[in-house]
């Protein structure tokens, strides 16, 4: 079974009540609220994803992981119960539905899957939305956290020296070149670019399996590679090791990614292109 379901699919899914579906519209702005409000999908509720699938912003990142008892609480008051089928979407690109799709599994859900394109593919299908919202009955979920391992800034340089990390942000920011939102530019030293516009059709499914592996062999990766992702916040980084778990590679993010590596002015920088293999590096700082 895909990790990734269609508009049909989920649709036929729901009539037959066996998936639970949330919506996890987002923008860094932070308007999923104002999306959903908008339009969802019939008897899904929100589950936002700067409340419940990060913890508060800070020496650990703009998006770290969330306490375990935040998260088990806010999973059960959309109603998610032990043994669930989960559905997750936002607006297209599953950016926000693969970083709850990660989240979910580290706490140990194993059924959870992902709109392919979002309810933007929903509604192109013809299938119906609603701004009514639904008062779930709330679910017993018990999470156990540390179900699928996570990077810190110690492992991400390991990987990025002896594997392989993927960033996944564009390649301007990802060379330095510019920094819209941290405070400094540039990359984990080894590390190689694999922007997650690559990885997406222009409607914003993912590109075929086939293609994705492609795509990602292209970038040096191998079933015998040990893979990391990492982005500015841990979102993105999330995307990517969806991307590579479609692939047919499994993926270990650095959820506090960038904006955690920055936060020790001794660990190293770089910047340009990054694409040296075998320990080699290009110019550094700090």
């Amino acid at each position: 079974m895909s990790t990734l379901i269609t508009p049909t699919e989920l649709a036929s899914a729901t009539e037959a009540g066996g998936v639970r579906v949330l919506d996890v519209q987002y923008t860094l702005a932070g308007d999923g609220p104002a999306l959903y409000a908008a339009a969802h999908l019939a008897d899904a509720p929100h589950l936002d994803l700067d409340a419940v699938l990060a913890g508060p912003p800070g020496e650990r990142g703009r998006h770290p992981l969330p306490d375990a008892e935040v998260l088990e609480a806010g999973l059960r008051a959309v109603g998610v119960s032990n043994g669930d089928s989960v559905a997750l979407y936002d607006q297209s690109t599953s950016l926000a539905a693969a970083r709850a799709w990660w989240v979910l599994r580290w706490a140990g859900l194993s059924d959870v899957r992902v709109l392919d394109g979002g309810i933007a593919a929903w509604q192109a299908a013809g299938l119906e939305v609603t701004t009514a919202v639904p008062t779930p009955r709330p679910g017993d979920v018990s999470v156990s956290v540390g179900s699928v391992p996570v990077l810190d800034a110690e492992g991400a340089a390991r990987v990025a020296q002896d594997g392989i990390l993927l960033d996944s942000r564009a390649g301007e920011r990802f060379r330095g070149e510019t920094e819209p939102i941290d405070a400094v530019a540039g990359h984990i030293p080894g590390a190689r670019n694999a922007p997650m516009a690559e990885q997406l059709e222009a409607d914003g499914r993912f590109r075929t399996a086939e293609e994705l592996r492609d795509y990602f062999t292209g970038l040096g990766v191998d079933v015998g590679s040990e893979i990391g992702t990492s982005c500015g916040s841990g979102v993105t980084a999330a995307h990517t090791a969806l991307a590579l778990h479609l692939a047919g590679f499994e993926a270990t993010p650095y959820i506090g990614s960038w904006s955690h590596w920055i936060t020790d002015p001794e660990r190293r920088i770089e910047t340009g292109s990054g694409r040296q293999r075998h320990g080699q590096t290009g110019p550094a700082q700090g």
